[in-house]
């Protein structure tokens, strides 16, 4: 199951407040303007800046 629209449309990027990017194959939130990807885990999105990974 992919998160919902709804729910993509409320998420920013913690760190800058910027719209991510959600890659469904990945099962990321990629904010392109910090270059940080945050991981979804069953589709419970990872927000936390310290486990993002960089891009």
């Amino acid at each position: 199951m992919a998160l919902s629209k709804n729910l993509l449309d409320k998420l920013v990027c913690p760190s800058c407040k910027n719209k991510m990017i959600y890659e469904e194959n990945n099962d990321k939130l990629v904010c392109q303007n910090c270059s940080l990807a945050y991981k979804v885990n069953n589709d419970v999105p990872v927000l936390l800046a310290d486990e993002a990974e960089k891009i």
